[in-house]
């Protein structure tokens, strides 16, 4: 009878120790990092978008921003999963500003050419989250994400005449109503 005293006491102490959780802290970029609902709008040379343009490349798109292993608060992947251009580029960051931008980055290594295999260069400026300043779809308030993008490869704005793309959108809320 002792001995499974003994051992119910053991197994007790044991549950009582794998029940603590572990503090689980964020990434460097936590602020800025999320997926996003977007959607991609023509502009001209101040970034205004352009009428008869609106939701040229799309909308209701989906990218994410997030970032890097190494976890510094000064770069940040900004990925279109190949919904926009397909691209995936690092991106500088300010963390307490909440912005990014990169003059002039080629595709990640993973993704070092357009689908023709020849490089180009992705120029993201502008970029801003908006704390509580976007709507869902229900209509609860959410962050906002925007920034302007342009591609070297991209032959539009010499067709059609505007300088490249205004993303913008809300963070996913992962609630279903909002997809």
């Amino acid at each position: 009878m002792k001995k499974l005293l003994y051992f119910a006491a053991a197994a007790l102490m044991m549950v009582g120790t794998s029940c603590q959780k572990d503090e689980i802290g964020g990434t460097a970029t936590e602020k800025l990092a999320g997926q996003w609902y977007v959607s991609v709008d023509g502009v001209d040379e101040n970034g205004d978008v352009i009428e008869g343009f609106e939701g040229m490349l799309g909308s209701d798109l989906i990218i994410n921003t997030y970032n890097t292993s190494a976890n510094t608060d000064k770069v940040l992947f900004v990925d279109d999963l190949g919904e926009i251009w397909v691209f995936k580029v690092r991106t500088e960051c300010d963390v307490n500003a909440l912005t990014f931008h990169t003059a002039n980055a080629t595709f990640d290594e993973a993704n070092p050419n357009n689908e023709n295999g020849d490089p180009i260069s992705v120029v993201i400026s502008d970029g801003k989250i908006l704390p509580g300043a976007g709507k869902q779809k229900n209509g609860s308030p959410a962050d906002s994400i925007t920034f302007l993008v342009k591609f070297s490869d991209d032959p539009y704005p010499a067709t059609y005449g505007h300088a490249g793309y205004r993303v913008s959108g809300v963070r996913y809320s992962g609630l279903a109503e909002n997809d």
